[in-house]
């Protein structure tokens, strides 16, 4: 127990700030009279209380964090946060099940945008914002933001940053403290999402409409305030300004951090990723057009261009919006979509997946050992740019797509055996662990995972949580050894 006090006692920290989310949606609650304003303020209440109640019980436990708690922590908040990020939703919808609900608050957190209701379109306005100003919250990560505000608390952050970020960022220091990177990303991610407002605004949304909709796009959540998604709106212009801002928010925040900081474009220039992603999604939006048009599927280049650029970027960036029902389109071309989702995002980047880093590393290294095979006796070093990228660093990435493939076989096995036909459970799984939203089958884009029962539910709550943690966060807090002192 003493070893948790410590972490305990942060957590309450983090509780007593978190219930500070709920002013927003209760603002506007209030000004636009939709009559969800209770739901807030017991959500206000009871999150604030609790975190107090932590508090005075673990205030003895104080000290800094060691790299094991910031593990512990990481998982504590992005598994207990949903818990009451469910109060509104179980207050306003009392026939909404709690599984239902915690579902929903996971893939808010974890911008996974994968949804369980209907009826959007009628849902109070607050609501809405409530489920997608989740998806802005733990789009660049709960543990980045608190790790601005730690030190005013008393306690360090490197632990959790560490813990939290993705592997290529980890060892990226930007700026010289923990807390000085958190608010230079949060502050680089605010910027992106007012222009994203005010982009969608005068591209023909309202305001309420352009603030979901940005908060969705900027944490490559997927979350509408519409049961037809962007299809509602039926705007080439706003697909445009939502592809545009899409393919931002899929690229390294630490990149465009350190283009504003230097006011200078060769950031993304090194950038490695940027070219691998603009060129893979480049030629999958031209060779799914083509693949539709020669299918017959859509008869003319600029509307089969128009729905394969739209929902191939939306996609394949884990943003997970739609303009059509891709469930129907010819089985390779959703698949191929779906496939894309797997390492698309940048490392660093709201995405999901394995990061487009990692993916070309892997190519690399396979191409590295084919060439050793004509000449075993050759020097040939996996470079990144014009660095070499040591040995260990390789075996953590084969580790990972290892842990991440076994994670995708056993939770389909899982889900499959519970009665879910093999292609929804597979797709439905991929989409949980890639952080992408809606999968093929049953759970395609024109439905809802409302389909699943609560045992398969909360399988895809596990598996959003597994992705977005990366797997390894998640997993070494479940092993035994963790545990041991």
């Amino acid at each position: 127990m003493s070893q948790i006090l410590p972490v305990v006692h942060i957590l309450s920290k983090v509780l007593m700030l978190f219930s500070a989310a709920f002013l927003l949606p209760l603002a506007i609650s209030l000004g636009l009279k939709d009559g969800a304003h209770r739901a807030y303020d017991e959500a206000i209440v009871t999150t604030f209380l609790s975190g107090v109640v932590l508090w005075i019980f673990s205030r003895r436990g104080r000290r800094e964090l060691q790299t094991r708690d910031g593990f512990l922590l990481v998982v504590m908040i992005w598994t207990i946060l949903p818990l009451f990020s469910t109060i509104p939703l179980l207050s306003y919808m009392p026939d909404l099940s709690f599984t239902d609900a915690y579902f929903e608050a996971v893939s808010g957190l974890t911008a996974t945008g994968a949804t369980v209701l209907s009826g959007l379109d009628y849902l109070p306005p607050s609501i809405n914002i409530w489920r997608t100003l989740m998806h802005w919250i733990g789009g660049m990560g709960v543990i980045v933001l608190v790790v601005a505000v730690l030190p005013m608390l008393g306690v360090g952050g490197r632990q959790l940053f560490k813990a939290e970020t993705p592997t290529p960022m980890k060892d990226s220091k930007l700026t010289p403290r923990m807390a000085e990177t958190a608010k230079g990303l949060w502050l680089v991610y605010v910027i992106f999402t007012v222009f994203c407002i005010l982009a969608l605004w005068l591209g023909g949304m309202n305001w309420i409409d352009a603030l979901v909709h940005a908060f969705s796009v900027m944490s490559l959540g997927g979350m509408s305030s519409h049961d037809a998604s962007m299809a509602y709106f039926d705007s080439v212009t706003l697909e445009i300004i939502v592809m545009v801002f899409a393919l931002i928010a899929g690229t390294s925040f630490s990149t465009h951090f350190m283009a504003l900081r230097a006011r200078s474009l060769l950031a993304y220039r090194f950038d490695t990723e940027i070219r691998w992603t603009f060129g893979v999604l480049g030629a999958s939006v031209l060779g799914l057009t083509f693949y539709l048009l020669y299918k017959g599927f859509y008869l003319d280049f600029p509307e089969a261009l128009r729905y394969a650029a739209f929902n191939t970027i939306a996609i394949a960036t884990t943003l997970g919006f739609a303009t059509t029902d891709f469930n129907v389109w010819p089985f390779f071309a959703p698949l191929w979509m779906l496939f894309l989702s797997s390492f698309i995002a940048g490392s660093g980047s709201t995405g999901g997946g394995i990061k487009m880093l990692r993916a070309v590393l892997l190519y690399k290294q396979v191409y590295r050992e084919l060439i050793k095979l004509i000449h075993p006796n050759a020097e040939i070093h996996t470079k990144i740019g014009h660095q070499s990228v040591p040995n260990k660093i390789i075996y953590a990435v084969l580790a990972f797509l290892f842990i991440y493939v076994a994670s995708i076989i056993i939770l389909s096995f899982i889900l499959s055996a519970s009665g879910l036909d093999v292609f929804t459970a597979f797709t439905a799984v991929v989409a949980m662990v890639n952080n992408t939203g809606p999968g093929l089958g049953q759970v395609g884009p024109a439905s809802t995972y409302a389909v699943l029962n609560d045992f398969q539910t909360w399988v895809c709550s596990f598996a959003m949580l597994l992705g977005r943690l990366e797997f390894f966060t998640l997993l070494v807090v479940l092993t035994p050894v963790f545990w041991r002192k």
